[in-house]
């Protein structure tokens, strides 16, 4: 197996860490995505490599394997079998390779390529026609969606790998979310299991409704006279117009909650959180004459009043 180097995929140094990784990740996936670059072969070669030096990377567990055997990391728990066995027997234990050796020493580092060559070969410690079966890899995706793409369970299809994949996107999936598909990952080795698919959704903002889980919340302009005199307006939810009533002498800034017309709650069908609107009085402008000797008639009498 030809060594890959995944720092140098991404673009960081060894001792990068977490942070540096997932930034490095995002940077280059998104600029690498074949949606984005479509009839480009090496772009859709590119993100594959990138989302394996993610997955290994980003993976203290798997880093430190990588750091520690290179191209054979994968095979890391089976190495270190070999030397606990080995150390059972005092450091000295009988083997035999793929290239027929056979030799009484010391099975150290520098028979480790060698030992993973013969094991490989169906040769493993003297114990012939033995194939070691490997899980393959996981991936890591992300997908990019609207708000109003997840008001509403959907289906859409993924090309993952060179390979399209239909996947559900129920509703209510909020963002940062990843869910799993299994199988779907890197293939396995000697007929081991795939690994599996990890898709995180990235929710763009809406330029209207702010999310908060399930509940919903939006801004509404209100002219001064209903606000003053109360009456009925229409507000514009996820799922369409309602009609509001609007009380008199409504203040700036007042909130009001639409019960039942927020953001469906994930995997509870029929189930919606609450929006919640908040008021934002407008004031008239360009007033004529008359309307501005209303206004001096009004704060008269207001003063009157008191």
């Amino acid at each position: 197996m030809e060594f890959i180097d995944y720092y140098k995929i991404l673009g960081v140094d060894k001792s990068a860490n977490n942070d540096d990784i997932k930034k490095a990740y995002r940077k280059l996936a998104r600029k690498h995505h074949p949606d984005v670059n479509p009839g480009d072969k090496t772009a859709k070669e590119t993100f594959q490599r990138i989302n394996e030096a993610n997955e290994v990377l980003s993976d203290p567990a798997k880093r430190a394997k990588y750091d520690k055997y290179g191209k054979d990391w994968m095979h890391a728990e089976e190495f270190e079998n070999a030397r606990q066995q080995r150390a059972q027997y005092g450091g000295q234990q009988q083997w035999t390779g793929g290239t027929g050796r056979t030799g009484g020493g010391s099975f150290g580092e520098e028979d480790f390529s060698e030992f993973f060559s013969s094991m490989f070969g169906g040769e493993s410690f003297g114990q012939r026609g033995r194939q070691v079966k490997f899980r393959g890899q996981d991936f890591n995706a992300e997908l990019h969606l609207d708000l109003q793409d997840v008001v509403t369970t959907q289906k859409q299809t993924l090309t993952v790998n060179g390979k399209n994949i239909r996947i559900t996107i129920p509703a209510g999936v909020e963002n940062g979310q990843t869910i799993k598909i299994a199988g779907h990952g890197g293939p396995g080795v000697n007929g081991g299991p795939n690994g599996d698919l990890y898709i995180t959704f990235q929710i763009k903002p809406h330029p209207v409704f702010r999310r908060e889980k399930q509940n919903l919340h939006r801004d509404v302009q209100l002219d001064l006279y209903t606000a003053v005199l109360g009456g009925e307006i229409e507000v514009e939810t996820m799922n369409g117009k309602v009609k509001v009533k609007v009380n008199p002498e409504t203040q700036n800034d007042t909130k009001v909650k639409l019960t039942g017309k927020g953001f469906p709650v994930y995997r509870k069908e029929g189930q919606y959180g609450d929006l919640f609107v908040t008021y934002k009085i407008k004031i008239p402008g360009n007033l004529s004459e008359k309307e501005r000797e209303l206004f001096k008639q009004l704060s008269n009498l207001r003063r009157d009043g008191k």
